[in-house]
């Protein structure tokens, strides 16, 4: 009895060890009767801080407010926040993407200043744009490469920026918004140099500092927080994208979730809420942005 006892115990555990880490996605109904709303964060910029609070911390929190169920933030990188999110493995080949394998699923949504790129488009559900963003190329300050003059033509001074890279070697970070093969950059004879200690684009500033390389990719919300804390070390060259959108992602079997946040998107951006919060995060940046941001 002893041994059935001990035996039925550690079969409970482990059916809810895996009902926790679901293999299949949730929908609103879902994770209303489950009654709570797990976040896919990545420690980015000020959209998921790791203190607790950032944009999409506060925004998601309020999500789930709306939506009647608790909040739970669940940490993840770039490397694996798919994974978390669909449980599969993504590989990327020309534009394409595959999914493989199988693995728990962690979290309900991924807002973590997540870029809108046509690949993930494939495979994920977009809500309505939260962010403006855009990749920029940079330099340390003292580098004999010098800014374009910059004009109101943006396919120009994309290619006028690209031409600036010639041989110089380009830290990027593959699989994020910062990955050459987003900007046909891949296999142009480029000296193109992964940056692979970690997946945190916070560290794309100090590496270039470090001399890892001559120039790096760079996006604007990052930008907005490095200007400040590297001061006169590091200079913007110019655009190597148009200007994007991040956005919050959900499964594809997430539909009513995707319409639920657009609502709530649209409330807190009409009330105030929205502009409240872009104000605390990201100070400057309406400056950068100026059409994104006129109606909040």
């Amino acid at each position: 009895m002893k041994y059935l006892d001990h035996f039925f115990k550690k079969l409970i555990c482990i059916i809810i060890a895996c009902t926790a880490c679901s293999s299949y996605a949730l929908d609103l109904p879902e994770i209303k009767s489950k009654g709570e709303l797990r976040h896919l964060g990545i420690r980015y910029a000020n959209f998921v801080t790791g203190a607790g609070d950032g944009l999409d911390v506060e925004i998601m929190k309020g999500f789930a407010r709306e939506i009647g169920v608790n909040y739970q933030l669940v940490y993840s990188d770039f490397s694996t926040i798919v994974r978390d999110l669909l449980g599969k493995n993504v590989s990327l080949s020309a534009g394409t993407v595959e999914l493989t394998g199988n693995y728990p699923i962690l979290g309900d949504v991924i807002a973590a200043g997540f870029t809108v790129l046509p690949w993930r488009e494939q495979i994920l559900l977009f809500s309505e744009p939260t962010f403006p963003s855009q990749v920029v190329l940079i330099a340390r300050a003292h580098s004999a490469v010098q800014p374009i003059s910059g004009s109101k033509n943006i396919e120009a001074d994309i290619k006028q920026t690209k031409a600036l890279i010639g041989s110089n070697s380009l830290l990027v970070m593959e699989k994020t918004c910062l990955d050459p093969g987003n900007y046909g950059l891949r296999d142009q004879g480029y000296d193109i140099r992964p940056y692979v200690k970690s997946t945190n684009i916070n560290e794309m500033v100090p590496a270039l500092l470090n001399e890892d390389a001559d120039l790096s990719l760079l996006d604007v919300p990052d930008l907005m927080i490095d200007i400040n804390k590297w001061a006169g070390k590091f200079k913007v060259l110019g655009p190597i994208s148009d200007d994007q959108v991040l956005a919050t992602a959900f499964p594809k079997d997430a539909p009513l979730l995707r319409e639920a946040f657009n609502l709530y998107l649209q409330k807190i951006k009409s009330n105030g809420t929205y502009g409240q919060l872009i104000d605390k995060y990201y100070p400057g940046i309406r400056k950068y942005f100026p059409k994104f941001f006129e109606a909040y």
